[in-house]
């Protein structure tokens, strides 16, 4: 008898249906796995085996052929080993056809039948509901993670066993309530603003980065505060409403880093130095998102960026811009997002004592040093900020400053504006603002023109460069809460320009 189960093939964001067809047949005892099958899937054979005997199910004696189709499709993962235990079942007739014909099935097998959580489990509910599968079948383990999307019947199994009561009619289980999942802006704000002393145009600049979602690199001796300033930033950013929440759990669950429920805050990834041009893009054979699309929504924090080797800093230059990223493979290409922001920290010079009689750098190493970030790069950073060592004053009396509560307020009011001001357009905020949108809301009045031709004169600014400056600008306006973009705002923004 020839069986259909389908099972999500999750190997991009949007995910394909993959038909398996069991056919049992006489002859010699096997099992077979066919369909462009990596090592994981093959080995399924004594997973689903095991599990389906120590479930107390019969394995038929017979020639097992398990078709996953497409055949040109590469499959991976073990997610596909319940859905093989369903098709083999059905196909011996100890399940009935016409409950599966219509459902979803994801999930791993461990040898005594129960279920392991697996990668994917958003992206699969998402894939049911866009092919409009009546359920979705996932392990416990998954469920809340699936049945963050409202209109798909997400169901829970813990073994095979519990499946096949199920199925057969013994003991029915029931749909996972959809629960709307609240932000948690907490989770990753260790650090408060209040706590740091002094550094007030270096606060100021990561307000403004943090309400226009610019790139910002601070450069600066070590102990200055950099390390900390920028980890405070995440605090400064609203909550994710629940589409950004939905758009990031989809990324790590592909990625396989969210087993135990969804993405409730913003990610804030800071890989070491020491990571490849591929662990930041993502990569593999079958390509998985890194470490950019894994800050999408987020920060991407590279402390001490000239550490970083230029090759492996020169491939975030197109993500940069675009806000995605495409990973190229013989087989096929994926696109991830990647609309993040760069926070990065700098020494101005190896010993990180430029300028300092305890500097024991030559010029030639000062220059070796500089060179390890490119031009195009700099010019894709919207704030270069030069931090001065703290003040003796503010360190020994403890002066605090604002609040990262009362900073954050000015934020979101900024950001609010910028919402109502690019509602139904690709922009979400004036980082992300493209020349027509920079035209159109970007407008200097005569006194200000006047300063930018000379800025642009003077300074030999990039085209780049100077839209950039305007971005900046348009932010500073909105935390000004003004319409217009005046003489100071822009002086502002031109000030936070790398010079070198």
């Amino acid at each position: 008898m020839l069986s259909k189960v389908y099972a999500p093939a999750l190997l991009s964001l949007s995910g394909e249906v993959v038909e398996i067809e069991c056919d049992l047949a006489n002859g010699l005892p096997g099992f077979l796995v066919v369909g462009l099958a990596d090592k994981a899937v093959d080995e399924a054979r004594e997973r689903v085996r095991s599990a389906i005997k120590n479930s107390g199910l019969l394995v038929p004696p017979k020639r097992i052929t398990l078709n996953l189709a497409p055949a040109d499709l590469p499959k991976d993962g073990t997610g596909y080993d319940l859905a093989m235990a369903v098709a083999i079942l059905v196909a011996s007739n100890q399940l009935p056809a016409d409950t599966v014909t219509t459902a979803l099935f994801l999930g791993e097998l461990a040898l005594d039948g129960s279920l392991r959580p697996v990668k994917g489990a958003v992206l699969a509910a998402q894939l049911a509901r866009e092919r409009a599968f009546s359920h979705i079948y996932v392990p416990a383990a998954n469920a809340a993670e699936a049945a963050m999307l409202p209109d798909v019947k997400v169901i829970a199994i813990t073994s095979l066993r519990e499946l096949y009561h199920h199925l057969v009619g013994m003991r029915p289980l029931g749909v996972v309530d959809h629960v709307r999942i609240q932000p948690d802006k907490t989770a990753l704000n260790t650090v408060d603003m209040g706590d740091i002393y002094g550094q007030q145009q270096a606060k100021r600049a990561i307000e403004v980065a943090a309400a226009g979602g610019h790139n910002i690199l601070l450069s600066g001796p070590p102990g200055s505060g950099k390390t900390l300033m920028s980890k405070a930033l995440i605090g400064l950013l609203p909550p994710p409403s629940f589409d950004e929440m939905l758009e990031v759990t989809q990324i790590y669950s592909l990625a396989g880093l969210n087993h135990q429920g969804i993405m409730r805050s913003r990610p804030l990834r800071a890989p070491h130095h020491t990571a490849s041009s591929a662990a930041l893009i993502g990569g593999g054979s079958i390509p998985r998102p890194g470490e950019i699309s894994l800050s999408h929504l987020g920060i991407l924090f590279l402390d001490e960026l000239p550490e970083f080797p230029r090759s492996v800093l020169e491939v975030l230059r197109q993500p940069l811009e675009d806000g995605q990223v495409t990973i190229a493979r013989s087989a096929r290409a994926v696109s991830f997002p990647a609309r993040f922001m760069l926070v990065a920290t700098r020494n101005p010079c190896p010993c990180g004592y430029y300028g300092d009689d305890r500097c024991c750098c030559t010029a030639h190493q000062v220059n070796q040093y500089k060179r390890r970030l490119s031009g195009p790069l700099l010019d894709r950073i919207d704030l270069v900020i030069d931090v001065r060592p703290v003040d003796r004053r503010d360190l020994i009396e403890r002066q605090s400053s604002e609040a990262t509560v009362i900073i954050a307020e000015r934020v979101q009011r900024a950001r609010a504006i910028q919402s109502q001001r690019f509602d139904g357009s690709s922009a979400r905020l004036n980082h992300q603002m493209d020349n027509e949108l920079v035209r159109r809301h970007c407008q200097l009045q005569a006194e200000t023109l006047a300063l930018a031709k000379q800025a642009v004169s003077q300074l030999r600014l990039s085209a780049r460069s100077y839209l950039r400056i305007l971005k900046v600008a348009r932010t500073i306006a909105d935390l000004a809460d003004s319409s217009n973009i005046e003489t100071e705002h822009f002086s502002e923004a031109l000030q936070y320009r790398s010079r070198t």
